[in-house]
Protein backbone atom coordinates (compact mmCIF):
# COMPACT_ATOMS: atom_id res chain seq x y z
CA UNK A 1 0.00 0.00 0.00
CA UNK A 2 1.19 3.47 -0.64
CA UNK A 3 0.16 6.88 -0.34
CA UNK A 4 -0.11 10.03 -2.31
CA UNK A 5 -0.07 13.62 -1.08
CA UNK A 6 -1.46 14.81 -5.04
CA UNK A 7 -4.47 16.53 -3.57
CA UNK A 8 -2.27 18.68 -0.86
CA UNK A 9 -0.78 20.04 -3.45
CA UNK A 10 -3.39 20.75 -5.56
CA UNK A 11 -4.85 22.39 -2.48
CA UNK A 12 -1.78 24.44 -1.93
CA UNK A 13 -2.33 25.88 -5.42
CA UNK A 14 -6.05 26.39 -5.22
CA UNK A 15 -5.48 28.17 -2.01
CA UNK A 16 -2.25 30.31 -3.61
CA UNK A 17 -0.08 29.22 -0.23
CA UNK A 18 3.14 27.75 -0.34
CA UNK A 19 5.08 25.08 1.39
CA UNK A 20 7.10 27.16 3.49
CA UNK A 21 4.00 28.90 4.60
CA UNK A 22 2.34 25.49 5.54
CA UNK A 23 5.45 24.45 7.25
CA UNK A 24 5.65 27.41 9.48
CA UNK A 25 1.95 27.45 10.06
CA UNK A 26 1.57 23.48 10.63
CA UNK A 27 4.74 23.42 12.81
CA UNK A 28 6.19 20.47 10.06
CA UNK A 29 10.33 19.59 10.22
CA UNK A 30 11.98 19.77 6.97
CA UNK A 31 12.40 16.29 7.14
CA UNK A 32 8.61 15.79 6.79
CA UNK A 33 8.45 18.23 3.93
CA UNK A 34 10.89 15.87 2.59
CA UNK A 35 8.61 12.55 3.20
CA UNK A 36 5.38 14.45 1.99
CA UNK A 37 7.24 15.32 -1.32
CA UNK A 38 7.90 12.13 -1.36
CA UNK A 39 5.02 9.89 -1.18
CA UNK A 40 6.38 8.57 2.27
CA UNK A 41 4.15 7.79 5.40
CA UNK A 42 3.91 10.77 7.60
CA UNK A 43 2.05 10.41 11.15
CA UNK A 44 -1.49 11.04 11.81
CA UNK A 45 -0.37 13.84 14.10
CA UNK A 46 1.23 15.46 11.18
CA UNK A 47 -1.78 14.83 8.73
CA UNK A 48 -4.21 16.55 11.53
CA UNK A 49 -1.92 19.44 11.57
CA UNK A 50 -2.20 19.98 8.37
CA UNK A 51 -6.06 19.54 8.28
CA UNK A 52 -6.51 21.95 10.96
CA UNK A 53 -4.15 24.54 9.28
CA UNK A 54 -6.05 24.01 5.68
CA UNK A 55 -9.49 23.91 7.67
CA UNK A 56 -10.34 20.42 5.39
CA UNK A 57 -10.76 16.64 6.32
CA UNK A 58 -7.90 14.30 5.53
CA UNK A 59 -9.40 12.88 2.61
CA UNK A 60 -8.55 16.60 0.99
CA UNK A 61 -5.27 16.18 1.34
CA UNK A 62 -4.01 12.07 1.25
CA UNK A 63 -5.35 9.22 -0.86
CA UNK A 64 -4.38 5.41 0.34
CA UNK A 65 -3.20 3.78 -3.14
CA UNK A 66 -3.78 0.13 -2.74
CA UNK A 67 -0.91 -2.67 -4.01
CA UNK A 68 -1.79 -4.09 -6.85
CA UNK A 69 -1.30 -7.24 -6.13
CA UNK A 70 -4.27 -6.75 -3.64
CA UNK A 71 -6.19 -6.27 -6.58
CA UNK A 72 -5.27 -8.84 -8.11
CA UNK A 73 -6.13 -10.94 -5.28
CA UNK A 74 -9.96 -9.48 -4.57
CA UNK A 75 -10.88 -10.12 -8.20
CA UNK A 76 -9.31 -13.69 -7.76
CA UNK A 77 -11.31 -14.32 -5.12
CA UNK A 78 -14.92 -13.35 -6.76
CA UNK A 79 -14.57 -15.40 -9.61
Amino acid sequence: MDVSYKRLWKKLIDIDMKKSQLREQAQLSGSTMVKLGKNEFVSLDVLARICCVLQCQLSDVAEIIPDQDVNSASAAEKE
